[in-house]
């Protein structure tokens, strides 16, 4: 299975994609982000973002997808942004004929890590050591995403064990 995770972001989204087998084995296919320039219009930065998350879903054809939720933010300009831009990223999703799973900052963390209060650098860390790739992911963004698909995949692979457990 081809698992997408994405941490969405006007100025910049990351992304990150991994395959698992059916012993939930992590295998990071690829990341990286999505930026857009600062001096562009809104609605530009979006269809960037838009254009190219569609390249994305129409070169790798994941089987699986999980956004990161929005958090709350102190600045109301950056959180519709932020917001703007997960809209954006809902919809190439939906039309790409994905099931959209999302999860909070905090969910995302202490699945990878343990602990809902880890910061930046312990997500990476952990995304690294998980995913046994030779260096830290880079940057922040991107790592968040991966850490996205881990904790999506963690958690499917809970629900088919209680599945299995309670046939109905």
């Amino acid at each position: 299975m081809l698992v997408l995770g994405i941490d969405p972001g006007i100025a910049i989204t990351g992304y990150g994609l991994i395959s698992t087998d059916n012993r939930n084995e992590y295998h990071c296919v690829e990341y990286g982000v999505v930026t857009t320039h600062s001096k562009l219009t809104d609605a530009e930065r979006l269809r960037i973002l838009f254009s190219k998350l569609n390249e994305l879903l129409h070169h790798h054809q994941p089987d699986s997808c999980a956004v990161e939720q929005l958090f709350f933010q102190k600045n109301v300009k950056t959180a519709i942004s932020v917001g703007q831009a997960r809209g954006v990223t809902l919809l190439s999703l939906a039309q790409a004929g994905l099931t959209v799973h999302e999860y909070t900052p905090n969910d995302v963390k202490q699945t990878v890590c343990g602990y809902g209060g880890a910061g930046k650098n312990q997500v990476q860390r952990m995304v690294q050591t998980l995913l046994q790739l030779n260096e830290m992911p880079q940057p922040d963004d991107a790592a968040d995403a991966l850490a996205v698909a881990i904790c999506h995949i963690n958690h499917q692979s809970f629900q088919r064990a209680l599945q299995r457990s309670n046939p109905q």
